[in-house]
């Protein structure tokens, strides 16, 4: 692989604008290439971020030379198809979070990658963040000691004008898949699968979840609690409480912090981990991974391998499917 790994962008959204932004703070990457769909959206895009290829159709991007790597920034009913596009051209492939509408469609995207010998990676850039790198080597260092519960929370109250994709079954809209995903990534990533599953949900006029609820019980006795809401406005906020500690992540968990709170033993004995803030939106951390990984020859990241993806992907099924959530895709 080149010595500077070439970024292209499928989709010109609110998070591919973000992502662009950030790359700007990754070492030996350099965005070179926006697909679109229309012309003038692709020139609008490299107005504020300036690219050599600006592309007028999806394809046009998969298919040209000078990219090594594409992030798929589209709504997530459509990442199977622009996923699969860009596998086709031996492109390695960042695709936004959720990876999939279901377990049939990750699973695909990923035979294909391996078949095609190509990175596939999911952005999931919580995994990547330098907070819950943190949070991870206090775990394994014993000091909460076993986690016992979680409890992680994450909602919002979409203004006006609010997205399609919010509460558009053909898009995979509702709470769960668009801001679920992360109260479960954390119980899924510190917990590991639960043995039993309990959820329910309150839809919107659509059918789409507008509030989901779910329990994760694990047969060791160790429990987490999950809610996602585009009803009310959350403080997002996550604690990990073990046996012998407890590790409070506040507003936004899943995002860029300078602090969590650590609680050793003693409920109110608080003390505060620092951590210097981010130079871009929070994005640049996962895209150092992917151009690392890229550098390497990988074809798999060994931090958010294909193997934690599907179990993600599989688990929300299970919560759509006890929940009462169906999409057309299913």
């Amino acid at each position: 692989m080149n010595q500077t790994i070439r970024w292209g962008i499928l989709g010109c959204g609110k998070i591919a604008r973000k992502f662009a932004g950030d790359l700007q703070w990754v070492s030996d990457a350099k965005l070179v290439a926006i697909g679109a769909r229309e012309q003038s959206t692709a020139d609008a895009f490299a107005k504020d971020f300036p690219v050599e290829y600006k592309h007028n159709s999806y394809k046009a991007l998969a298919e040209n030379p000078e990219v090594d790597v594409i992030y798929v920034a589209t709504p997530h009913a459509l990442h199977h198809e622009h996923v699969m596009l860009c596998l086709q051209h031996k492109k390695a492939v960042l695709v936004e979070k959720a990876f999939a509408i279901n377990y049939s469609q990750a699973k695909q995207m990923i035979d294909f990658a391996k078949s095609q010998q190509t990175f596939l990676m999911e952005a999931f850039w919580t995994r990547f963040l330098p907070h819950y790198l943190k949070v991870k080597e206090m775990i394994a260092e014993g000091r909460i000691g076993t986690i016992r519960y979680i409890n992680a929370e994450f909602g919002f109250k979409p203004t006006p004008p609010v997205s399609q994709r919010i509460y558009d079954p053909a898009l995979g809209g509702g709470s769960l898949l668009d801001v679920g995903v992360y109260p479960v990534f954390l119980a899924l990533d510190l917990l590991g699968k639960p043995d039993h599953i309990q959820a329910s949900m309150v839809p919107a006029p659509s059918g789409v979840d507008e509030q989901c609820s779910i329990q994760f019980k694990y047969n060791n006795g160790a429990m987490a609690n999950l809610f996602s809401s585009f009803a009310t406005n959350l403080a997002t906020g996550a604690d990990i409480a073990g046996d012998q500690g407890r590790i409070r992540l506040t507003h936004r968990f899943h995002g860029p912090t300078t602090e969590l709170e650590f609680y050793p033993g003693v409920v109110d004995s608080k003390q505060t981990v620092a951590f210097e803030k981010a130079n871009g939106n929070g994005y640049e951390y996962e895209a150092q991974h992917v151009t690392d990984c890229l550098k390497k020859g990988l074809t798999e990241s060994p931090l958010r391998t294909h193997i934690d993806t599907l179990i993600l992907t599989q688990t929300l099924d299970q919560i759509r499917s006890i929940g009462g959530i169906c999409y057309p895709a299913d």
